[in-house]
């Protein structure tokens, strides 16, 4: 049963004062539940207020439409029907009204209740609508806002036919600002979301960013803006090309050769320099963090995902993505990569929002990728994708002419970074750093002045290649009769284990281990901790 009886009557001006009453209660009812209710339910809390109108009033349909600007074009946000009547659509209607909006932009509240005698000859397009719908009786109320026509509430009779009088009317159009309001104040809120969701994603961003600038701080210096051999000034030559293009860089060469290094000089000289380049070495991860490394992860994606996280794409958008060890990616991700390479799209891991980002990539790797495509360990697309501009890296024995300048390089970092100032590099040693082969190219030899550096004592630096030659294994096995080979890492760690027992593992202050070698002891403390020296446990008799 009915909380109040419908106002079925002929004419509304004949209803009750009870019936009124209870109209009023209504409309009051209707307007409370506008007050705070949230932004996402407006349209649909609209909706359902419509439908008690019109059943309280015996209509057949009620619509809330707005209207574009200054332009004629209607949209159809909310729309009511009772049983057996269809709403209007939402969205755009298809329908010109230029004799209505003329009237409801006057002020006036159009008002037919015997359709369609009670349309003027000029009201063509209105006389089309109404005859084919079906309409009787039509009631089109405009609201304002700030000045102008923002909308129109409306109406519609299709089983009888109705009159408007002025007090039913003056409460529709209170009803129909009240939408109004709801829904601007709606659009607001929705707005605030989105902008803070933004500047949330922003700040994520930028600590992200952060964090990528301080690793880079830490990074060896750009080492590729000077070179003395023919073949790698053709390869700056090649860099210096492709770098104001967004082309795929894929950097080929073996494990220490400065690729990253290469990377980092190819984005600087972008146009997308004033951001940071954002690296990945798809080596460094196990498989089961990598996709979430690239493409982020959304609260609660796996055990452990506490937070939502943006991924490396996220970070570069707009900048550069280097993925060192491009070769080491596995299988079951190369297809998202080459997704995100082909349109930009990817979705984080767990989520289901699809982001799209402008990102310029630049790949690297020690393998032979078309042999891996062969052996069927890597996607023959993806490697057709990131071979579209290959650079080939010369190992450091192929180019012997930048071993000084690297060297002296290396020497001032050293130098300053543990307070030894060194005047020169011994001949012989500067000999033998040239010729020696370097398996491990320009990291092998920055790692073999950081330990000739420590192991210093005076302004001339001498390297001791041939004693402590460099091997790619600490394997012991050698041939009968020879004498074994001792690693510098193991040549290092002996140095320093004795230094640090004849001071009583004394680190600081006179006579201490530091002090002795001539380093300081932050620096000594950096080297133990490296090497694995720790001061001896005494035994449990304390003998």
């Amino acid at each position: 049963m009915n909380e109040t009886p419908p106002l079925a009557v002929r004419q509304p001006g004949d209803a009750s004062p009870s019936e009124w009453l209870a109209f009023e209660r209504l409309l009051a009812d209707l307007a409370a539940k506008f007050a705070n209710i949230d932004a996402a339910r407006v349209e649909s809390e609209i909706e359902q207020s419509m439908s008690r109108l019109i059943d309280f009033l015996g209509f057949d349909r009620s619509s809330y439409v707005e209207v574009e600007g200054d332009s004629d074009r209607l949209v159809v946000v909310c729309s009511a029907a009772a049983p057996s009547f269809a709403p209007l659509p939402r969205g755009a209607l298809a329908l010109n009204m230029p004799w209505v909006l003329r009237e409801l932009r006057n002020g006036r509240a159009v008002r037919t209740s015997t359709l369609p005698d009670d349309l003027p000859a000029e009201a063509v397009e209105e006389r089309r609508f109404v005859t084919a719908q079906g309409i009787r009786s039509h009631l089109a109320v405009p609201l304002r806002e700030g000045g102008r026509m923002v909308g129109l509430f409306t109406l519609v009779a299709f089983r009888d036919t109705r009159t408007w009088p002025d007090a039913l009317v003056a409460r529709l159009s209170t009803v129909g600002h009240v939408f109004v309001q709801s829904l601007a104040r709606s659009r607001t809120d929705r707005e605030l979301v989105r902008a803070l969701a933004e500047i949330r994603s922003l700040k994520e961003r930028l600590e992200a960013e952060n964090h990528y600038l301080r690793d880079a701080v830490r990074r060896p210096l750009n080492l590729a803006r000077a070179s003395r051999s023919p073949r790698y000034q053709r390869l700056l030559d090649e860099v210096a090309q492709v770098a104001p293009t967004p082309s795929t860089v894929l950097l080929l060469g073996e494990t220490g050769t400065g690729k990253e290094v290469l990377a980092q000089a190819l984005h600087e000289a972008s146009p997308r320099k004033v951001r940071p380049m954002i690296t990945i070495n798809c080596a460094a991860l196990p498989p089961a963090l990598i996709e979430a490394e690239l493409f982020g992860r959304e609260k609660g994606a796996y055990t452990g995902a506490l937070a939502r996280q943006a991924g490396r794409f996220e970070l570069a958008h707009g900048s550069t993505l280097f993925l060192d060890e491009i070769g080491e990616m596995p299988m079951e991700l190369q297809s998202k990569l080459l997704r995100v390479l082909q349109d930009g799209r990817f979705e984080r891991v767990g989520g289901t929002q699809t982001m799209t980002v402008d990102v310029r990539l630049v790949a690297a790797t020690n393998r032979d990728l078309a042999r891996e495509v062969e052996a069927g360990r890597f996607r023959e697309d993806l490697y057709y994708r990131l071979n579209v501009f290959p650079i080939s890296v010369p190992p450091l024995r192929e180019r012997r002419e930048d071993i000084p300048m690297l060297a002296w390089t290396f020497v001032k970092e050293f130098a300053a970074s543990f307070g030894k100032p060194t005047e020169r590099i011994a001949d012989e040693s500067m000999a033998a750093l040239v010729a020696h082969t370097w398996p491990g190219n320009v990291r092998e030899l920055r790692n073999v002045i950081e330990r000739a550096m420590i192991l210093s004592r005076g302004p001339t630096l001498l390297v001791a290649l041939a004693a402590a030659p460099v091997k790619t294994t600490r394997s012991t096995t050698q041939p009968s009769g020879a004498a074994p080979f001792v690693t510098l890492f193991d040549a290092e760690r002996e140095h320093l284990r004795q230094a640090l027992q004849g001071s009583g593992w004394r680190v600081r202050g006179a006579g201490g281990a530091a002090e002795q070698l001539g380093i300081k002891p932050t620096t000594l403390e950096s080297r133990m901790k490296k090497l694995g020296l720790r001061r001896p446990h005494e035994s449990s008799n304390g003998s």
